[in-house]
């Protein structure tokens, strides 16, 4: 792993270009700000808390201790939402330039399980367009596995999906040949794209 993060790191290629880039939140210290008042009131609250609960009779110490341990609770709860948005960053992807870095024969093998069960709920239509929008990446085609796993055995879907074969002999290359960016056919055909006798 280090040899190959040694290969493709930026000091030794320093003319690659990038695959991603950060972009910092600009709310980051707006956040930070409220983190730090918003602790010191929940530590004065719990400091209330525990004094009440020391100083007080025994019918109000069970009530003073059922609120401290919500609070406590709750406060817990909260600082680990907060620890989330501490740095707050945005990353870009630049899919790209990603064959400026790596040869396409270096691409790792992609293997996409799509599940279903009822054909009712999950449509096969639908079903048919995730599985040739994957097949139509733009990846090495023999780097790419698909896979449909029907948990109902429906004979519906196993028709869609011998169907939907016949069709990507024809999707797939008209897909590669236009550069399509809709690759799923149902969003293909429901989008305003140019007619042609191809496309008819």
């Amino acid at each position: 792993m280090d040899g190959v993060r040694g290969r493709y790191s930026s000091s030794s290629i320093p003319s690659a270009p990038s695959l991603h880039t950060l972009r910092h939140a600009r709310r980051t210290r707006l956040n930070r700000g409220f983190v730090a008042v918003y602790s010191c009131a929940v530590v004065v609250l719990l400091y209330h808390q525990a004094h009440r609960l020391i100083h007080s009779a025994n019918l109000a110490s069970f009530i003073s201790l059922s609120l401290c341990l919500a609070d406590t609770a709750l406060a817990f709860m909260w600082a680990n939402r907060q620890s989330f948005l501490m740095n707050i960053v945005y990353r870009d992807e630049n899919p790209e330039n990603l064959e400026e870095v790596r040869k396409k024969s270096d691409f790792p093998a992609l293997d996409v399980f799509i599940c279903t069960a009822d054909p009712y709920k999950d449509p096969p239509i639908r079903l048919v367009s995730t599985a040739l929008s994957v097949m139509a990446y733009d990846y090495p085609t023999e780097k790419i596995s698909v896979y449909v796993s029907d948990d109902g055995g429906s004979q519906v879907t196993l028709y869609a999906c011998t169907e939907a074969v016949k069709f990507a002999s024809h999707w797939l290359p008209f897909c590669r040949k236009n550069n399509t960016a809709d690759r799923s056919p149902e969003a293909y055909f429901a989008s305003n794209h140019s007619w042609s006798s191809e496309t008819e």
